[in-house]
């Protein structure tokens, strides 16, 4: 199975890796998400001041904090709510779990498995969910939920998977060409009571 080794990297790292490329051949032509070559976050719904405080305001009516994905690979992550701030991360793994944690306007402030928090254009997420695999060592993915049952695959820490649906302790998983059920505990992406269905 393949490993997930890293999920978003500092802004100044990808601007030194794109420099060095850029000394040896002719820099890619860069696509936004909706295929237009518009920035993967928008200009919409910016904050109308600074001094707005955006754990005050939620603006979808859904829950907060909830669970979410990123709808792509490049996902610019801001220190604010809006493009006037800076970029100071760059997630780069589509479908990775992501929590929202406060909303402003058309601006998600997400925080990943490992901590990492910071605001994202609500068009760079997506309401799929995934999961991912949590601990040291591999998890036995499970053809039913129950810890008797027979092994369909090895899941290595990192891995992300698509979420189906949970059932008490127990999640059912898709995952490179597997479907089967990983307990609550093993993965990220789920709350303890939630009701996951298809």
């Amino acid at each position: 199975m393949v490993r997930f080794f890293r999920h978003a990297v500092p802004l100044a790292a990808l601007l030194l890796a794109f420099a060095a490329a850029s000394a040896l051949a002719a820099p890619p032509t860069h696509t936004g998400t909706d295929g237009t070559g518009a920035a993967s976050d928008q200009q919409e719904g910016e904050p109308q001041s600074d001094a707005a405080h955006p754990d005050a305001v939620v603006r979808s009516g859904l829950p907060v904090p909830r669970f979410v994905t990123l709808r792509s690979n490049e996902v610019n992550v801001r220190t604010g709510p809006g493009v006037r701030y800076p970029v100071e991360w760059v997630f780069v793994k589509a479908g990775m779990p992501v929590e929202i944690t406060a909303e402003f306007d058309t601006w998600r402030r997400i925080r990943d498995v490992e901590g990492t928090q910071g605001w994202v254009h609500q068009s760079t997420l997506s309401g799929r969910r995934g999961i991912i695999v949590t601990g040291q060592q591999s998890r036995t993915l499970r053809r039913d939920a129950a810890s008797a049952s027979e092994a369909v695959a090895q899941l290595d820490p990192g891995v992300i998977a698509k979420l189906r649906k949970c059932k008490g302790p127990w999640c059912q998983v898709d995952v490179g060409g597997f479907r089967g059920w990983l307990q609550r505990d093993e993965v990220w992406g789920v709350y303890s009571k939630e009701e996951v269905g298809e």
